[in-house]
């Protein structure tokens, strides 16, 4: 069963993601406001790695 994780830095009433990274080898994101109704994305852990790491650099800041 995942364990679902809203970011620190959400502020209520807005777009937030959930992630669960709880699932071995997976990373699993949903839209917050739905909940358990949200479709769910699936990444593989490296893969979801690698596109935070590239976040916290800056790469995708406009």
């Amino acid at each position: 069963m995942p364990t679902w994780r809203k970011s620190s830095r959400s502020q209520s009433g807005g777009n937030c993601v959930e992630v669960a990274v709880n699932v071995p080898g997976r990373a699993l994101l949903r839209d917050s406001k739905l909940g358990a109704e949200s479709p769910v994305l699936v990444a593989s852990a490296v893969g979801f790695a690698a596109f935070l790491g590239a976040v916290k650099s800056g790469r995708y800041d406009r």
